[in-house]
C-alpha cells in the first residue's frame, strides 16, 4: 500500500492541524476553527486510443515513471470534467486531437509517490492533429496487444493497459 501524505496546516485558517480519530480514522483537525481535513484521492484521466487493433502508448519523459510506457493521461483540474481532461492531456502529450467514445474503466492506484488516486480511462478516437514527441512524452507508438512494451508506468496505467490487452 502507498504512503499516505497528510496535510499539516488547515486549508481554511492556516493553523497547524492536530491528528485525532474522527469518523473511524485518524484525520487532521484544526484546533482553532474545527475544520476536519478529509483526504482525497488524486484523479487522473487516460486515453485508450486505438487504430487498427493497436493501442497508442507513450514513453514518459518525466518522473515519476520516466522511461516507462503509459497511456496519454494527466490529472483532472478541479474545474473540468474527466472527459474534458483526457482530451486536453492527449493533445498536450501527443499532438493528437481526440474525442471520447465511452468509459473503459476506473483503476485505483497506490504506487505513485505523488499520492494515491484513481485513473479514469476512456476509449478515444483520433479526430485530428499530428503525432509528435513532447517534453512529457516521447516515442508515441501504436502497439498490437502481443507487442505491448515494458516496463509499464504505474498510477493505474499498467492496470488499464493490461485490461485492454486482456480484452483485445
Amino acid at each position: 500500500m502507498g504512503v499516505a501524505r497528510h496535510a499539516r496546516f488547515c486549508g481554511a485558517c492556516g493553523s497547524r492541524l492536530d491528528r485525532r480519530e474522527m469518523f473511524g480514522r485518524v484525520r487532521g483537525v484544526c484546533p482553532l476553527c474545527g475544520r476536519i481535513d478529509f483526504e482525497q484521492l488524486k484523479v487522473g484521466a487516460g486515453a485508450l486510443v486505438e487504430d487498427g487493433g493497436r493501442l497508442l502508448l507513450i514513453r514518459r519523459g518525466t518522473e515519476p515513471f520516466a522511461g516507462c510506457w503509459s497511456l496519454p493521461a494527466g490529472y483532472v483540474e478541479n474545474d473540468e470534467p474527466p472527459s474534458t481532461a483526457v482530451i486536453r492531456e492527449t493533445h498536450e502529450e501527443t499532438g493528437l486531437n481526440v474525442t471520447t467514445l465511452d468509459l473503459a474503466g476506473v483503476f485505483y492506484f497506490d504506487d505513485d509517490p505523488r499520492g494515491n488516486g484513481i485513473l479514469i480511462a476512456y476509449h478515444c478516437t483520433v479526430v485530428g492533429g499530428q503525432l509528435l514527441d513532447t517534453i512529457e512524452a516521447t516515442d508515441a507508438t501504436f502497439f498490437l496487444p502481443e507487442d505491448t512494451p515494458v516496463p509499464l508506468a504505474g498510477a493505474g496505467h499498467d492496470q488499464a493497459i493490461r485490461s485492454w490487452v486482456g480484452s483485445a
